[in-house]
């Protein structure tokens, strides 16, 4: 069975709405512009309920099959946030906005829920309450938990929830996911070591920071070579490091680094923080410095429940899709991770083709996968809630 004729016959309107979106990139929770165009679309495809603000920008949409929504509950989201990135793609529907552009995708996972809600509303043959999910803050700000603290699984009765993100490098009409951890959780520490500025010339008279800040970021590598399983998935990287000299001739008083920590496992998780920690405060020790150590928690590992990945895997091969369900969870994080904490569901990575990495500032979402994105939503739905 080949993608649904409907998002055939949508693609020019969809892909329209889509770069419209591109061109208007907006950050964090002020997506204002894009969730306030979000709601007017849902209302006019005769949704039964849109509610505005949940999650302080988020937009929650409701469909109700043709049993009225009894049954389940099928939760499907889209993240609406773009990031601070001045785009270099050169289109001509590029941002308007300098230093803001739709560098992850997430105009086109926004289009493409739009597209599955208009052809479900058109539809409902399906018995049970779809809920559509459009979500601000993705990038950083954590707009999962905000919509969840809310109220958003309780207040509409959510059974399972589903989510995709576009994947460059993998061919349009190409669906990857795994059972179990998927991306990994997502940390970020603050050192600061503290020591006696002096002159470079009599370094026996000081507390040289930035020879003990360069030991400490060298130890900190041997976490994941010396500490963690051989076999665990732990990525540890230092972004940042500076001192308050601007001199040569100067031993700083202080230095400062950051950094960010990925796992796969929540045990690798908890004792990677524990030996950060230690390292700095242990090797400034050393030195005669003292380390303080800020260890900001992020997003957690974003965890497919094994059955929703079957159910979700069926409906893609259904509209014609290859599908490879056994792939290998990759390191960057994703707040979708909070939503499988409440509910059991799945989220996956959808073919963009051949295009720049996410990030990158000549990215761009490929209109091409839109027809199959939105096939596959409207077919989990069907699947997954059938009309008698």
């Amino acid at each position: 069975m080949p993608i649904k004729n409907r998002f055939a016959e949508l693609l020019p309107e969809i892909t329209e709405w889509r770069r419209d979106m591109h061109e208007n990139p907006e950050l964090m929770y002020e997506v204002h512009r894009t969730a306030g165009l979000v709601a007017d679309r849902l209302r006019a495809f005769g949704c039964d309920e849109v509610v505005e603000g949940i999650g302080r920008t988020g937009v929650v949409g409701v469909i109700k099959g043709k049993a009225n929504g009894s049954g389940r509950v099928v939760g499907l989201r889209a993240d609406m946030d773009a990031l601070p990135i001045h785009e270099q793609t050169g289109l001509d529907y590029a941002s308007k906005t300098p230093g803001k552009m739709h560098a992850c995708g997430h105009d086109g996972h926004t289009a493409m829920l739009l597209g599955a809600a208009k052809y479900m509303a058109e539809t409902r043959n399906f018995d049970g309450t779809l809920v559509l999910i459009f979500q601000p803050a993705e990038e950083g700000g954590a707009g999962a938990k905000a919509m969840i603290d809310d109220g958003l699984m309780d207040r509409w009765g959510i059974d399972e929830v589903y989510g995709v993100h576009n994947g460059p490098g993998i061919p349009v009409g190409e669906i990857m996911t795994c059972p179990g951890p998927l991306q990994a959780s997502s940390d970020e520490f603050e050192i600061i070591v503290t020591g006696k500025g002096g002159h470079a010339a009599e370094p026996h008279k000081a507390v040289d920071t930035t020879l003990a800040a360069a030991q400490i970021v060298v130890t900190l590598h041997t976490i994941v070579s010396r500490n963690i399983d051989p076999l665990g998935r732990v990525v540890l990287t230092v972004g940042v490091f500076e001192t308050d000299s601007n001199a040569s001739n100067i031993i700083p008083d202080k230095a400062r680094m950051e950094g960010t920590v990925r796992c796969l496992e929540p045990e690798a998780r908890a004792l990677a923080e524990e030996r950060v920690r230690r390292v700095a405060e242990d090797t400034a020790a050393a030195f005669g410095a003292k380390a303080e150590v800020i260890w900001t928690p992020g997003y957690p590992v974003t965890v497919n429940d094994a059955t929703s990945v079957e159910y979700a895997a069926e409906a893609a091969r259904a509209v014609g899709m290859k599908v490879d369900a056994t792939a290998n969870p990759i390191m960057p994080s994703e707040d979708f991770s909070y939503m499988l904490e409440e509910r059991p569901g799945a989220y996956l990575f959808l073919g963009n083709g051949d295009s720049a990495q996410c990030h990158h500032p000549e990215y761009n979402f490929n209109d091409e996968a839109i027809p199959y994105g939105c096939s596959f939503f409207a077919e989990l739905v069907e699947r997954r809630m059938p009309a008698a």
